[in-house]
């Protein structure tokens, strides 16, 4: 029987790039059309952003900000060199990186022996090459895969229903920013990365995955009708499960991630697009926090998009693992945020 570590951690880009560059999100956000005229009042914020926002506009909230990430990730790291796996499997999102209009599967199971990228150099959220480690842009990411036990998973998904895609080989972008910052991000410090990993693609931006170009709805063009949906909460669950009876039959040490933040205000209609369902994510954060996964399987698609939470499916595939292994969460943290696009939540389980 296999032995299995859960973890749950962000790929927001805010790890590895400087704190006080932090704040222009909210500036170049409220200066985005349709932002209602009397929000650009700080009168009318809500209390909790306002105060977020301060006297500083916002530069000692990202400091703050950037340490607890740093902290939180140094924690995962932590039982991650602890139990010291076989392999990683990583579920993470695809934003118009690797897919586009030609093909986009719900899931899709990367089997490949290495993979490539020079980080400091791609477009990013916060638009820039600055890096904490003042590090040059050609700079090269090469983290090593696992071919033959990504394909043992694709097989073992394929053979029990689960309908996956899997790749040997990377489409249109060579290495997806859900994986890469996961794996940079856990190794802030830079000790080195051993662990080979498996990218698992989950189509969490479904109906607005090439209309918004996997962005923000700013990216749609006027008028366009949605996409096909990606799963459902339900499906992303199932779908977990049965990683995990994947893990349990397996003979390897196998560590198990959930990537994302939650709630991201560039896809919040509700909020006019500038600050993540809070509250939404809080709520889900107690019922992840208490164990109680099954919760999550409840949820809607509706749910999922009114709050912004389309990344959230990452995480509630980990939860159908976490149900089936019976793991239980030994750290948990809810890193709020009003200011900074989304809030993030770091986690162990076992």
């Amino acid at each position: 029987m296999g032995e299995v570590l859960g973890l749950g951690v962000t790929h927001g880009p805010f790890v590895i790039f400087p704190p006080e560059e932090l704040p222009i999100i909210w500036s170049r956000s409220l200066k985005k059309a349709g932002v209602p005229e009397d929000l650009q009042d700080p009168a009318n914020w809500p209390d909790a952003l306002r105060e977020e926002w301060g006297d500083d506009e916002g530069l000692g909230a990202a400091i703050r900000h950037h340490t607890s990430l740093v902290e939180g990730f140094r924690k995962v790291r932590a039982a991650l060199d602890s139990f010291n796996p076989d392999v990683i499997i990583i579920f993470g999102d695809d934003q118009y990186e690797n897919f586009n209009d030609d093909v986009v599967p719900p899931f899709c199971v990367y089997a490949e022996d290495e993979y490539q990228i020079t980080p400091f150099n791609q477009r990013n959220h916060l638009n820039t090459t600055r890096n904490i480690y003042d590090e040059d842009p050609e700079w090269l990411l090469k983290v090593a895969g696992h071919r033959q036990i990504g394909k043992e998973l694709a097989s073992h998904l394929l053979n029990n229903d689960f309908d996956v895609a899997y790749a040997y080989r990377q489409l249109h972008h060579p290495f997806g920013h859900a994986f890469w910052r996961t794996v940079m991000h856990l190794d802030v410090d830079r000790q080195g990365f051993p662990y080979p990993i498996i990218p698992f693609h989950v189509n969490c931006y479904g109906s607005n995955f090439v209309r918004n170009k996997g962005g923000p709805a700013s990216n749609r063009v006027p008028g366009s009708e949605p996409d096909p949906p990606g799963p459902t909460p339900r499906r992303c669950f199932q779908l977990g499960a049965e990683v995990g009876r994947f893990i349990k039959e397996s003979p390897y040490r196998i560590a198990v991630i959930g990537s994302s933040s939650w709630s991201h205000a560039f896809i919040t209609e509700k909020n006019h697009f500038l600050w993540p369902d809070v509250e939404a994510d809080r709520a889900r954060y107690n019922e992840l926090a208490a164990g109680d996964y099954q919760a999550w399987k409840g949820l809607t698609i509706d749910q999922i998009e009114d709050s912004g939470q389309q990344e959230l499916l990452n995480w509630i595939c980990l939860a159908g693992a976490l149900d089936e292994l019976g793991l239980k969460p030994e750290y948990t943290e809810f890193i709020e945020t009003w200011i900074f696009n989304s809030t993030k939540t770091m986690a162990i389980f076992k």
